[in-house]
């Protein structure tokens, strides 16, 4: 994307096309306006458009251009965070509020998938978190434990189960989450783009935001070339925000992820490796990730950046691991490399922000932004047309603040990615 074939790798490979924009001339009205055009900003867009709003949707760049358009593509239920912790992190009524909308966020995805005619690859077979050791077994089992306690359709398999799952023998166990699945992330968030514009919003691409002025009871969102006047302002530009709302990024720690995508495996090891097509990733504090794409390749990815000495220290240490994984695999060759980065917030959970007056957004995605991406939209859609009051909203109002040392935990994150994987699967 932008001619940088590290950006969106496979993805924009196999991708559907865009629906047609253009960038924002002159002067326009809407009742909201929306600035980024990933899964938050485009759910919230098609919701309210389907409810008879006027949306006009500003995007910097391309849709799916951040974290919608690179990500491992697992819609995943719920965040990082232990289920039991949440309450005694958010109090009881957020925390469970926020359990229950994010534990059921997968089905929204998939029935817009399925209402939207969205080619994007999707597959229902559930995600396995694999424990690495002991210590990743407990893990899973705690998880497992309290998300069953909840009545979530959840599955605790032992080293044996696992590996029939998957085709390897690396792990001690796994949580099968049934409510989760995969899809082509790309290829979701340009479904979602065709999906609003079908229903009304007007889509402008490469139309960054670069002031705001308040007049009377309106928001005036200016662009290079153009401006938008509106009752609402959408901020859905998380950790990739610049402009009038950088701080959005300023309160995420960046942790860049990437991922490589091999040639597609013959139909031999398509049967032994993942012949399912659950997604999966691990507990390793410098976890890893794969997935399998609809014409069979796999998709391996883990912390670190595709640039400089991190593109051969990764491609290394990624083949390597592959092998060590699924002998059978051989000297594999990829088709496909690419990275982002994953907004951190300093608890691993997602903010809301009111910037202003009818200036509203969710943030902080944590990696989880497929599905809680989705409902958050949604949840802004319904909070803006008067069918959610904001002390119902699932997050409480916070305001942006930025993590200490935020620029050194950056630097770490990439530098101890680096020396981790320079040193895993070779000594």
């Amino acid at each position: 994307m932008l001619n940088d074939p590290r950006s969106h790798g496979l993805w924009e490979k196999t991708a559907p096309q865009p629906p047609a924009t253009s960038a924002l001339e002159g002067a326009t009205e809407a009742d909201v306006v929306i600035v980024g055009g990933g899964y938050t900003g485009l759910s919230s867009g098609l919701h309210l458009a389907e409810a008879g709003s006027r949306v006009v949707l500003l995007e910097a760049k391309e849709i799916g251009f951040g974290g919608a358009g690179r990500n491992v593509g697992l819609i995943n239920a719920g965040m990082w965070v232990m289920p039991d912790d949440l309450p005694g992190v958010l109090g009881p009524v957020y925390g469970e509020r926020l359990l229950d909308l994010l534990g059921n966020a997968p089905q929204l995805v998939m029935a817009l998938i399925e209402k939207h005619g969205i080619a994007c690859e999707l597959e229902k077979q559930g995600t396995l978190h694999c424990a690495v050791g002991p210590d990743g077994l407990k893990e899973v089992e705690e998880r497992y434990k309290q998300w069953s306690a909840r009545g979530a359709p959840v599955a605790l398999l032992n080293a044996d189960q696992t590996a029939k799952r998957i085709g390897t023998n690396a792990y001690a166990g796994s949580l099968l989450d049934m409510r989760a699945g995969t899809l082509q992330p790309l290829a979701y968030a340009r479904g979602l783009a065709d999906a609003a514009q079908k229903a009304g919003v007007v889509l402008h691409t490469a139309s960054p935001v670069i002031a705001t002025d308040r007049q009377g009871s309106r928001w005036v969102v200016k662009t290079a070339r153009g401006q938008v006047s509106a009752d609402w302002i959408i901020v859905a530009t998380d950790a990739y925000s610049t402009g009038p709302w950088e701080q959005v990024r300023s309160e995420q720690v960046f942790l860049p992820y990437f991922n490589f995508a091999t040639v597609p495996l013959g139909h031999n090891l398509r049967r032994s490796i993942l012949p399912n097509r659950e997604g999966v990733w691990d507990t390793k504090e410098i976890l890893s990730s794969f997935r399998m794409d609809q014409a069979g390749r796999l998709v391996f990815g883990s912390v670190g950046a595709l640039r400089n000495t991190g593109l051969s220290v990764h491609k290394g240490w990624a083949k390597r691991s592959l092998k060590r994984l699924f002998p059978e695999i051989g000297d594999i060759e990829f088709e496909c490399e690419w990275y982002g980065q994953i907004g951190m917030t300093d608890n691993a959970l997602p903010r809301f922000h009111k910037f202003a007056p009818n200036v509203i957004g969710f943030s902080g995605y944590n990696g989880r932004g497929i599905a809680p991406g989705t409902v958050f939209g949604r949840t802004l859609a319904e909070h803006i047309l008067g069918r959610m009051a904001e002390a119902d909203l699932p997050l409480p109002l916070t305001d942006p603040r930025e993590p200490s040392f935020r620029a050194l935990k950056e630097l770490w994150y990439e530098a101890g990615a680096q020396v981790a994987h320079f040193a895993d699967a070779r000594f």
